[in-house]
C-alpha cells in the first residue's frame, strides 16, 4: 500500500491511497472539509465525508504526472516504470505548478 498526502494551497487537504488489490481511494482530511467546505480539489471530487474510490488512478491526479520528455526524464532519473502512476505521482508532484501537491507518506517511519 502508498499514500500521499494531497495538499491544497500547502493545506492538508486529504489522503490519497494506492490499496493491495491496485485500487484507488482518496479521503478529504476532515478538519479541512469543516474549515474549507467549498474548495475541493476538483470540480469531479467535491468536499465529501466519504470516501473516493476508483480501480485507476484519479484523472485529476494522473493529470499531475509529467508527460513527454519530461516524464522519460523523471521515470529514468528515479528508475519508476512509467506505467506506475502512483509511483510517478508520489516522486514527481511535490512541487508541482498549481494549486494541488502530493507528498509521499513513508508507512515504515510511522509504524
Amino acid at each position: 500500500m502508498r499514500q500521499g498526502w494531497v495538499k491544497y494551497n500547502n493545506i492538508l487537504a486529504g489522503v490519497l491511497t494506492e490499496e493491495e488489490n491496485g485500487e484507488y481511494q482518496f479521503v478529504y482530511d476532515e478538519k479541512y472539509a469543516q474549515t474549507y467546505p467549498d474548495q475541493f480539489i476538483t470540480f469531479h471530487m467535491p468536499i465529501t465525508t466519504r470516501p473516493y474510490r476508483s480501480k485507476m488512478l484519479f484523472p485529476f491526479f494522473d493529470g499531475l504526472i509529467p508527460e513527454g520528455w519530461l516524464l522519460n526524464i523523471a521515470a529514468e532519473s528515479w528508475k519508476i516504470n512509467k506505467n506506475d502512476r502512483m509511483g510517478l505521482l508520489l516522486a514527481c508532484c511535490q512541487n508541482s505548478i498549481g494549486a494541488v501537491t502530493v507528498h509521499s507518506i513513508n508507512l515504515e517511519a510511522h509504524e
